[in-house]
């Protein structure tokens, strides 16, 4: 592990993970006082860890008793600028996990976009407390025919799904009935981004999907 800062109450560490993906990154924002839980998050196929939902989650939960680690996949580790196959995603994540879960807590597994699907996909078979899906990727713009929604549905866990209200990969509408929780960020594209003209600051909007996980990470436990 290497810390960012000699200060001894020092809260946020990086540590680099070996999977048979490759070297993955794990960011650490340790929860003030007595953790709970650990939330897990990645990033999509297009972004990293400077997320403006993912920093907000990392500035925010630890005050709720929630360790936040922001985890970077082995190809973005490596300096790719293109994501590779879902089977080696979910390589990467294995590979992650025992890092994630090293702290003797209950671990939630999320992610946005490409990093939610990943979530979903291997939460049972790992083990997750509970998944947090940011952006959904419910289809590829413009292809509705081409659902992922088997992905969401077959978690096997509690879910909460976080969604923009102008998100092309799926707005929330249409999303289909199951046995998870969806909060809608009003006017919010793929990366929660809102136009000038909405009714709801860019802060707002960000708050919308803190609070929504700091009320479902209180009801986990």
């Amino acid at each position: 592990m290497t810390p960012h800062s000699t200060d001894a109450d020092v809260t946020d560490v990086t540590e680099t993970v070996g999977t048979d993906a490759g070297p993955a990154r794990v960011t650490w924002h340790r929860a003030r006082g007595r953790a709970r839980l650990v939330l897990a998050v990645s990033h999509g196929a297009g972004g990293g860890i400077e997320a403006r939902d993912l920093r907000a989650l990392a500035a925010a939960l630890p005050a709720h008793g929630v360790s936040v680690a922001l985890v970077e996949q082995p190809w973005r580790v490596a300096g790719k600028k293109v994501a590779p196959a879902p089977k080696t995603l979910d390589t990467g994540w294995r590979g992650i996990w025992p890092a994630l879960t090293a702290p003797g807590l209950p671990v939630i597994s999320g992610g946005r976009s490409a990093g939610a699907r990943v979530a979903c996909r291997t939460a049972t078979e790992l083990g997750a407390r509970a998944v947090l899906a940011l952006s959904f990727p419910l289809h590829p713009p413009g292809r509705p025919e081409k659902s992922r929604a088997g992905e969401l549905l077959g978690a096997g866990v509690p879910t909460l799904v976080v969604q923009g209200g102008n998100d092309p990969f799926g707005r929330p509408g249409e999303f289909p009935e199951g046995a998870y929780e969806l909060v809608e960020v009003p006017h919010g594209d793929h990366g929660f981004a809102v136009p000038k003209r909405a009714d709801i600051t860019q802060d707002e909007a960000v708050k919308v999907v803190t609070d929504a996980v700091v009320r479902w990470t209180g009801a986990l436990g």
